[in-house]
């Protein structure tokens, strides 16, 4: 079982502080929870090039056979997303989070990257509250804007229909980054949940999102 964290968290912060690894581990789950490059553990470079190969980072901690399911949260949404579309031997169950119509819209990582050089977000409610993730404490500012900018290929619906797996999209009604439409249509198999009154940052610790998808997953705790 694959846990993939949003940017400027971690694993700990995302999966186990909100119960969802013991939870899993509950269930019979071997849980895979990894610190993406520059969060967490992981080392943080500076340099925006180390980040342009974060999936294939993603494939090296998955194990060398079967299939494995995964959970993706924001920018691990679009990561499973990504590696599932050129890897969908390798992946089961797919719950993916924080993520919808975002994927295919103009980048922002560019003008968040310039909130988190600056400390502010001037008048931008989304970015501000990025940046307070960015400056909490254990995060490295300047390892987390060579993250945003980094090299990414765009999200395409050609691309996402190669994904063979059952698709998971977990979504707030307050979250920015609905609809959910464009990226359930580009999917060949998905199902949507909405998180009544739940905006994008309290997605993680939502009871509605955390039993979503144990039940989707078949791994609520007898």
């Amino acid at each position: 079982m694959l846990l993939v964290h949003g940017f400027a968290t971690s694993c700990d912060r995302t999966w186990r502080e909100t119960g969802m690894i013991d939870l899993l581990e509950d269930a019979g789950r071997t849980v895979i929870g990894v610190d993406l490059l520059g969060h967490g553990s992981a080392p943080k470079p500076h340099e925006p090039e180390a980040y342009d190969h974060l999936e294939d980072s993603l494939l090296e901690v998955l194990p060398p056979d079967g299939v494995v399911d995964a959970i993706g949260y924001s920018l691990g949404a679009r990561l499973v997303l990504g590696l599932a579309s050129r890897h969908p031997s390798r992946f089961g169950r797919l719950v993916v989070a924080g993520a919808g119509e975002n994927l295919f819209r103009d980048d922002r990582r560019g003008t968040l990257a310039d909130a988190l050089e600056r400390g502010a977000a001037e008048d931008d409610v989304v970015a501000g509250h990025f940046v307070q993730l960015a400056n909490a404490s254990g995060n490295d500012v300047e390892a987390l804007v060579a993250c945003l900018r980094r090299h990414e290929e765009p999200m395409t619906a050609a691309g996402l229909a190669a994904i063979t797996s059952p698709v998971l999209v977990a979504l707030g009604d307050e979250d920015f980054a609905g609809p959910a439409d464009p990226l359930l249509d580009a999917l060949t198999d998905a199902r949507l949940v909405v998180l009544p009154g739940v905006d994008h940052f309290v997605t993680p610790k939502s009871f509605a999102f955390i039993d979503a998808a144990l039940e989707f997953l078949d791994a609520l705790p007898s």
